[in-house]
């Protein structure tokens, strides 16, 4: 029983506020959202941050939902997000098929390279050319969630033993 008490105390150093590990659909992820907001209500956020917030943790979540490698059970996603004094991190990881690392690195670190003005003719660009794919997101939410948090996002590609992948993303936005 004493991974409870470890569990507990990881969440309070890296000052984590929620975490969800298993299965996502849009059911989970309303939930998940309204739980968030509730925090962020409860500690007295300022409305500007709150919709920061809200709009990249739903942009994680949609990804997740849309994007995951349903077929592999071995690995369900995780949703985390943090609050430490200057900044809320939000957390995500999913399984992904091996095929997807090559381009999502590209399109990551593409964005990752585009300042302010960038990211807003990028986006631009993608809602004036860019159909819907068939997964159902246009590439808009990666841009999205830079636009947001005004960060570069953080993101990791772990190898699975069944030749799968773990996608990681991290995305901090400042409070101030």
């Amino acid at each position: 029983m004493r991974y409870i008490y470890d569990l507990h105390q990881t969440m309070i150093d890296h000052h984590l506020i929620l975490v969800y590990e298993g299965e996502f659909t849009q059911e989970i992820t309303k939930s998940v959202l309204a739980m968030a907001e509730r925090n962020m209500d409860s500690t007295g956020e300022e409305s500007s941050i709150k919709r920061k917030v809200f709009n990249v943790m739903v942009e994680c979540l949609q990804n997740i939902v849309k994007h995951a490698d349903h077929n592999n059970q071995d690995n369900a996603a995780v949703f985390l997000i943090g609050r430490s004094a200057d900044s809320y991190i939000i957390t995500s990881g999913n399984p992904i098929h091996q095929s997807e690392i090559a381009g999502l690195k590209q399109k990551l670190e593409n964005i990752n390279n585009l300042d302010k003005d960038g990211l807003k003719e990028l986006y631009k660009d993608i809602i004036k050319n860019t159909q819907i794919s068939d997964k159902g997101g246009a590439g808009l939410g990666f841009v999205d969630m830079a636009r947001k948090s005004g960060q570069p996002l953080e993101f990791e590609f772990v190898e699975l033993d069944n030749g799968g992948a773990f996608f990681c993303l991290k995305c901090s936005i400042p409070r101030a």
